[in-house]
This record gives structure tokens, sequence and C-alpha cells, in this order.
């Protein structure tokens, strides 16, 4: 698959507030939640989902779908800019309308597994699904979402996500999936306490 370029133009704002700001620890984790996912700046992450929106719209998705619960904040903002529902697969204490997927997540940073589950009663075959979430590391949680549309009958256009880690396997598991990406800021390397990002063009 071809990457379209204006899918992972890096975004500025972005781009500069993580290298000013992050928390990086040894060569594998980046700390951003003081502006992204713990505590969550209103006026940013709208700027940031207003930003996934104008890329995603060429899609004309019906629904946006993420998961619990850090991919709520921005798929509530490119939902609303593109004027279509948001879905969540919830992953804690996940009960819900029957016929539901489910899928089990291992987790090799945080130990142990987590289970995302899906009401097929808000996924549906005529659904034309993108994916919005926070982070994209390893792929497994996006692999889900894109395995668990499918099953749904519905049919997924990008895989879209605020940050992506390139040193990790993700993006390729997704694009095995035909499935294009789409990121905001893309992180090459964590090394000797800084992020190197992939520097935009303007």
């Amino acid at each position: 698959m071809t990457a379209d370029l204006n899918l992972l133009r890096p975004y500025g704002p972005l781009v500069r507030r993580i290298e000013a700001e992050a928390t990086v620890i040894g060569d594998q984790i980046l700390k951003i939640d003081h502006f992204l996912n713990h505590r969550i700046e209103p006026s940013f992450i709208t700027e940031m989902g207003q930003e996934l929106a104008k890329r995603l719209a060429r899609f004309e998705p019906t629904v946006i779908l993420t998961a619990e619960a850090s991919g709520i904040a921005p798929g509530l903002v490119v939902a609303q800019a593109l004027n279509v529902p948001l879905v969540y697969a919830k992953k804690y204490a996940p009960q819900v309308e029957s016929p539901a997927i489910a899928r089990v997540i291992p987790s090799p940073t945080k130990g142990g597994e987590t289970k995302l589950v899906l009401s097929q009663r808000y996924v549906v075959p005529t659904d034309r699904v993108v994916i919005v979430d926070d982070f994209l590391s390893n792929g497994r949680t996006a692999v889900a979402l894109i395995e668990m549309a499918r099953e749904a009958g519905a049919e997924v256009l990008c895989a879209s996500f605020i940050v992506e880690k390139r040193f990790k396997q993700g993006h390729a598991a997704i694009e095995a999936l035909g499935v294009p990406v789409s990121t905001l800021a893309q992180v090459e390397a964590l090394e000797n306490g800084r992020a190197v990002l992939t520097q935009p063009q303007d």
C-alpha cells in the first residue's frame, strides 16, 4: 500500500509541544498525558481533532469508532466535526447489548489482557468506519477494532491517531489489513531523554 503523504503530514503545533514538553523514559515510553489523555486541554484536543477530521472527510465515514477510554476525547471531536456518531468499544466492565463482538488484547507493557466489546446494534453492515485513537504503538487495539467492525459487516476506510511511534510495528500491522493510516505526529525514536519526530515541511 502506497502511503498518502497528506494523511501523514506532521502537524506543527503538536510536534512542537511534544519536543518541548514530553517526558521520555528510556527508549520506549513517551508521556504527554498532561495534555492528551489524562489531563485534557479542550482547546488543543479540539484543534487536533479538527485537523484529523479534515484529513478523514474524504472517506465520507458514517461512524467514528474508538476504544474506551483515551480514544473518546479525540474521537468525539472528529465525530462532531464530521457530524457522524461516535461509537466506542467498551473496555471496563464491558457489558453491552447483544449481539456483541469481542476481542481479547494482550498488553505486554501493562501486563495482563484487555477485553474489548462492541454491540452490533451500533456498527452495522452499511457503515463506513473510520477509527480514531490517541496513540499508535503496536497496533493491537486498532487491529482488534478493524476486525470487530469487519465482523459486524462494516467497511473500514482509515485508522487515525494523534501520535504514532514509528519505531513500533503498529503502522505496518494496520496497513497489512488493507487500511490506510493517518497520524498528526510521528515519533521516529526516543533517545537521550528526548523525542525525535518527523518535522513539518512548512
